[in-house]
């Protein structure tokens, strides 16, 4: 994977997967024996949207091998304010760094970007399209407590803006997963994307209920009905909340489920449920930093 942009988690094969993982393991397992990895390397923060763990994780991730970080800041305070372009903008702040990460509301810009940069280019999210280092972290999270072949995996929430789905969807069909994807009727998968499930040979099967499926999970990764991606409020009024487990429900669930969840979790996951062995999803937000100084190392 050196030098290449990571766009989409689709463009990423079980290859690239596992190399990538087992890296991180190693890292887990000695983090000082990386601490130089990336002496005197920079990687620029371009971040059109709010967030915390990705932007943290980077920034944490390029300092523990040994290289800094170039933060464009807010949009607010930048050149885009002025009305600079994104093309514009990553030029010029690839005359500054190494690689770049670009977090953007507009779905395709990692891509735009990737084509006028010599630098590598990844993907921190971009609209409701592709989060494919999110999908690294929790493909680590779920191959260290569930293991990735001969699982069934439900998927539940927000499965239309939900890019965190499409990537974890996508790179699922690497390996031997059977996918249960659980939504109202109104946030459903998009055509799209069930269509290159379907043609990539997913094992992909829809429903209305938690209920229904949850005693033969091995994993459940809970989503937040994403306000922010809704274009009419009153969409989002009729499903917020709609979808909501707790301890009490989890006890028809096998023994070893892991419940993750990519967060920030709204309601979505009670409380009582952290302090059950089901919740993986704080300990998935810590492996973002191995999974992604294992990608950082891979690239640089």
């Amino acid at each position: 994977m050196r030098h290449d942009h990571v766009i989409s988690a689709k463009g990423l094969s079980r290859g690239d997967i596992e190399a990538v993982l087992d890296r991180a393991a190693e890292i887990d397992a000695d983090p000082g024996a990386f601490g130089d990895r990336l002496a005197g390397r920079l990687l620029g923060l371009c971040f059109f949207e709010p967030s915390t763990r990705t932007k943290m994780s980077f920034d944490t991730a390029a300092k523990r091998l040994g290289g800094d970080t170039i933060d464009m800041g807010s949009v607010e305070s930048s050149s885009v304010k002025k009305g600079e372009s994104l093309a514009d903008t990553v030029r010029v702040i690839e005359g500054y760094a190494d690689a770049l990460v670009l977090r953007h509301p507009s779905e395709g810009a990692a891509k735009l970007a990737s084509e006028f940069v010599d630098v590598p280019v990844i993907n921190a999210g971009d609209g409701a399209g592709q989060h494919p280092t999110q999908t690294l972290l929790d493909l680590y999270t779920m191959r260290e407590s569930s293991g990735l072949d001969d699982i069934t995996v439900g998927i539940m929430g927000d499965l239309k803006y939900g890019r965190t789905v499409h990537s974890l969807a996508a790179a699922l069909t690497n390996f031997d997963v059977q996918q249960h994807f659980i939504s109202p009727e109104s946030l459903r998968l998009p055509t799209n994307v069930r269509y290159d499930l379907h043609e990539a040979g997913a094992n992909v099967r829809e429903h209305r209920d938690l209920v229904d499926v949850l005693p033969a999970l091995d994993v459940l990764y809970v989503t937040r009905i994403q306000r922010e991606r809704f274009p009419d409020e009153n969409e989002y009024r009729k499903v917020a909340g709609e979808y909501r487990i707790d301890a009490e429900m989890l006890e028809a669930a096998k023994d070893d489920l892991t419940v993750m969840h990519p967060l920030p979790r709204v309601d979505e996951i009670a409380p009582d449920v952290d302090d059950t062995d089901y919740a993986h999803y704080f300990e998935q937000a810590h492996n973002g930093v191995p999974v992604r100084m294992a990608l950082l190392d891979s690239m640089l």
